[in-house]
């Protein structure tokens, strides 16, 4: 048997994403989204996602680049002279691991946003984050910690497996970015079993995150594995409206195209495979 989520990360980050996700879970195969509780535009995400309440809504901890939840003040060890996150992943390991991230203030924004989501009156289904920082050895713990205080159950297993590539050629360095976010998550799972937490048991859209075109997106749907598997997928409306405020040379359209795409909604009929959201993951 096997089931899947199609999760569309970056929900809330700006309007054309929040469309997307919108068109993906009604006219294709989306079925789950993480809420950016940072966003510009998560008031607009959360009244959409009200409007499908069958779309599943995770949240999105972001601590990189966007702007905190909580006052400067209150966060001054994780923001720079802008008053913004950390610039990327690689800024924020480099700092965390010299020990120049408080762990108090990365705690407290951490629940504020949890606590932001949460007051916009959606059910969570799960947790993840921005560039999979709740993979990293103590920001794990206080993900775990702060998801059972608050009663969430499931979390994102970025695990892509290490010598999967779906057909999509890389540089190195993005390989080995890839096999060192598979090490952390494997890690994780562990430390969410502690908690008896639950996760899907594959991932994928590690390598081809941001070009996930159609046919690297049907190629992951031909290798499948039987389980519960997740698909991450950045789709968005307006390529050139994202593209002159976000420099990540993401293919959004192409993503948004994939995951509603004929050719791959007809192979998930015909394989049987069976689409979910992560509050369909239980321990049975």
């Amino acid at each position: 048997m096997k089931k899947l989520i199609v999760n569309a990360d970056d929900f809330g980050l700006h309007t054309e994403v929040n469309k997307a996700v919108i068109k993906g879970y009604q006219q294709g195969c989306l079925r789950s989204t993480s809420l950016m509780p940072t966003g510009a535009a998560v008031e607009e995400a959360s009244q959409l996602a009200r409007q499908n309440p069958e779309l599943g809504i995770g949240i999105h901890i972001t601590l990189v680049a966007e702007k905190p939840v909580l006052p400067l003040d209150k966060v001054s060890t994780l923001v720079d002279e802008q008053g913004h996150f950390h610039a990327d992943h690689m800024v924020f390991i480099k700092k965390y691991l010299q020990g120049q991230i408080d762990k108090g203030q990365l705690y407290a924004e951490c629940e504020a946003q949890i606590a932001k989501a949460m007051s916009l009156g959606l059910n969570i289904t799960h947790l993840d984050s921005h560039q999979h920082l709740h993979t990293l050895p103590g920001v794990t713990e206080i993900c775990l910690e702060l998801m059972k205080k608050y009663n969430i159950h499931r979390m994102r297993y970025p695990g892509e497996a290490f010598g999967f590539t779906g057909g999509y050629h890389s540089g190195m360095f993005r390989r080995l970015a890839k096999c060192g976010l598979t090490a952390c998550a494997m890690l994780a799972r562990r430390r969410a079993k502690c908690y008896n937490m639950m996760m899907p048991e594959h991932f994928f859209g590690m390598l081809a995150g941001g070009h996930m075109e159609k046919k690297y997106f049907l190629n992951i749907l031909k290798a499948l594995p039987d389980g519960i598997s997740e698909i991450m997928v950045h789709p968005g409306c307006d390529a050139k409206a994202l593209g002159s405020v976000y420099d990540w040379q993401y293919h959004w359209e192409d993503e948004l195209a994939s995951v509603t795409s004929e050719e791959a909604m007809s192979y998930l009929r015909q394989q049987k495979i069976e689409l979910i959201s992560f509050k369909e993951l239980t321990h049975e």
